[in-house]
């Protein structure tokens, strides 16, 4: 029983030190985007970055967009000097999969506003950031450390207007271009499982 006990631990501790953690510095990563473009997380020092994960062909996920809610934000945002990445990690053997050319008609036909949507079709990037779901949200500060984890906003539902929501990502968004700490640091996200590759 104690070994049992002391193995649960010993992977507990793993799985925990693997884990993107708040106040902690960011993972970095390099992708590649849609048009081909090299991303890395690097490029964007100094800078709030929110990552998405995403999937359009997930009732959750289609629906922000759908709806508009998602380019709405994502072009206040950047206004402000914010930089989003949506990151597609659907493996290469879903049906939701996007080839770079199909994600580019997409990005066309939704009048997508964020920085780049990042090619994940390893995973790679997902399972570093341990991406639970689409959408699934994080806020990486100026500083470069994790800032917010979580669902988009306080709406889980795939219908209605997720303008009525509170927004955690905004939320703080807000929080840190006003200089102050991050209200909600971290929430359970929402949506559909992402499909990674075999």
């Amino acid at each position: 029983m104690k070994k049992l006990f002391v193995l649960l631990a010993t992977v507990a501790l793993a799985a925990h030190a693997f884990a993107v953690e708040i106040g902690k510095p960011a993972p970095g990563f390099t992708g590649t985007d849609i048009t081909g473009k090299t991303i890395k997380l690097s490029d964007y020092a100094g800078k709030i970055v929110v990552i998405e994960s995403y999937n359009s062909d997930c009732p959750f996920c289609h629906n922000h967009y759908a709806t508009g809610a998602a380019q709405e934000l994502q072009a206040q945002l950047a206004a402000k000097g914010v930089v989003w990445l949506m990151v597609d990690s659907v493996g290469a053997d879903n049906d939701s999969h996007r080839t770079p050319a199909q994600a580019r008609q997409e990005w066309a036909d939704f009048k997508i506003k964020a920085t780049a949507w990042i090619d994940d079709t390893s995973g790679k990037i997902g399972h570093l950031y341990g991406m639970k779901t689409t959408p699934h949200m994080f806020v990486i500060a100026p500083d470069g450390t994790l800032a917010y984890n979580g669902a988009i906003d306080n709406r889980p539902q795939p219908e209605g207007d997720p303008r009525t929501a509170r927004n955690y990502v905004r939320a703080a968004v807000d929080s840190l271009l006003a200089g102050k700490p991050v209200a909600v640091t971290q929430t359970r996200p929402y949506g559909c499982g992402v499909h990674y590759g075999e």
